[in-house]
């Protein structure tokens, strides 16, 4: 009786332990944080914020305040305490409201100002205390920078002192990280040089898509501009300035740069020499070719456009079939010089003769209505057939099939090798006499037709029953 009451007791104790679950620890959840007005303009009569933050926890939340603090750009910062919403204070209130305002000076800059709230931390009943962090407003706004900011205005000017872009990318010493990494890097260098055109935006980031970048210029007998781009035209100093123009809710913001312009990239001339022709009896084969330098990449490897017939292997070309060989040398654009022109080296590969064995009758009647053609090329190779006039005769094959009396040109065509020249050979017959075209077969059928128990025989070429009857099956 006593181990029952022992394994009882043992049961009841398990039971309780499985149905009671330990409840994981968390931080409090800052549920929103907000203050009114999101904007003030120091001409207002009453440039006063009112906060309010909501923060849960399921033990409860320890702190009867926190601290609110607005700060600007420049580290000067004002300050408050918001307090419970709930009195008498209740430790164990899941859910808690604190409210307070602040009023601020009118010596505020305008611009934009961060707004945040110290942490606040769960009750320990829980057993264990967690804070929520700095509490920061989530976004009330698409205003690039200011995106969860107060804003602070001057009779509507915001003239926010925001960086609208970042670079320029070819200054190292910036150790920038750009968004768009592979466009904006120090390995892409503008050319400083007479004749070349540099580009804002190839080399500033926007961080404010919808603000023109734009640059201008203190030495336009140097470097000239129409507002978008820069022109050097000149060699010597050139002083200019990137920037975005102010607006009601940006400032104006700029970066300015002295280069050195020197003279001008100039386009290097490549010395090609000559190929003579070549037959095509030894194919394949490979030639050597005279070797191409240049002072702006050293030696120049020739490419093909004609691959069908040869290709470069360093300075060599392999020729695998008769024809035209186009090489082509080419040197490409550096900071000091310009790409060169495209250079062609052009030669023949020429391949062997050949001949058809090709006649026609000098004239046939139409009353044949078609022909065997029959050509023998001294190659062996195959040899195709095509008409030259479709209105009087058309091939099939090797078949002339005649329409029309007239003459008849036919071409046998042998489509060569690699090594063989291609050939056509041309004949013609006259064709006479007209065509006989057979008179078409009439063919006539008989169907059996019922109406009840009478039957009746409908002969024709499309025979059909009498109204009421049916064909008979």
């Amino acid at each position: 009786m006593k181990v029952k009451s022992a394994i009882f007791a043992f049961t009841v104790l398990l039971t309780g332990l499985v149905s009671s679950p330990a409840m994981a620890t968390e931080n409090p959840v800052v549920e929103s944080f907000t203050f009114t007005p999101t904007e003030i303009d120091l001409l207002d009569a009453d440039i006063k914020l009112s906060f309010e933050l909501i923060v849960s926890h399921p033990f409860g939340i320890e702190n009867s305040s926190t601290f609110v603090t607005v700060k600007d750009s420049r580290g000067s910062t004002w300050g408050s305490y918001i307090t419970r919403a709930d009195l008498p204070i209740n430790l164990a209130l899941k859910r808690v409201t604190y409210k307070g305002t602040l009023t601020l000076p009118r010596t505020l800059t305008t611009g934009a100002y961060t707004v945040s709230a110290k942490e606040v931390k769960n009750n320990s009943t829980a057993g264990y205390t967690y804070s929520s962090g700095e509490i920061i407003a989530k976004k009330i706004r698409d205003l690039v920078g200011a995106e969860n900011s107060l804003l602070v205005k001057n009779a509507g000017e915001l003239n926010y002192e925001y960086a609208t872009f970042q670079g320029p990318s070819f200054d190292a010493s910036l150790s920038i990280s750009y968004k768009n990494s592979a466009k904006y890097n120090t390995y892409i260098q503008p050319i400083w040089k007479v004749g070349e055109v540099f580009t804002p935006q190839d080399y500033y980031e926007q961080r404010v898509s919808s603000l023109e970048l734009q640059v201008k210029t203190s030495n336009p007998n140097v470097c000239s501009t129409d507002g978008k781009t820069l022109k050097l035209i000149a060699e010597g100093s050139c002083d200019f300035t990137v920037f975005t123009s102010k607006t009601k809710d940006y400032a104006l913001y700029e970066s300015k740069q002295i280069v050195q312009i020197t003279a001008a990239r100039i386009k290097p001339f490549l010395s090609i020499s000559k190929v003579e022709n070549q037959t095509a009896s030894d194919l394949p084969k490979s030639l050597a070719l005279l070797q191409i330098y240049s002072a702006v990449e050293g030696y120049v490897l020739p490419k093909t456009i004609t691959p069908s017939v040869c290709f470069p292997i360093g300075f060599t070309v392999r020729i695998i079939s008769g024809g035209i060989c186009t090489l082509t040398y080419e040197t490409s654009a550096t900071s000091a010089y310009l790409a060169s022109d495209l250079y062609k080296q052009t030669f023949e590969i020429t391949r062997s003769p050949q001949t058809i064995s090709f006649t026609l009758p000098p004239s046939e009647n139409m009353s044949s209505k078609s022909l065997s053609l029959s050509a023998t090329a001294s190659s062996g190779g195959t040899v195709s057939f095509s008409s030259s006039s479709p209105e009087n005769c058309a091939i099939s094959g090797s078949t002339l099939n005649l329409l029309k009396a007239g003459n008849c040109v036919v071409t046998a065509s042998q489509a060569g090798t690699s090594t063989l020249a291609p050939i056509t050979v041309s004949a013609t017959v006259v064709l006479t006499g007209t065509l006989v075209t057979p008179k078409p077969v009439v063919t006539k059928k008989t169907i059996v037709c019922v109406k009840g128990k009478t039957t009746k025989k409908v002969s024709g070429t499309n025979p059909k029953c009498p109204k009421g009857y049916k064909v008979k099956k």
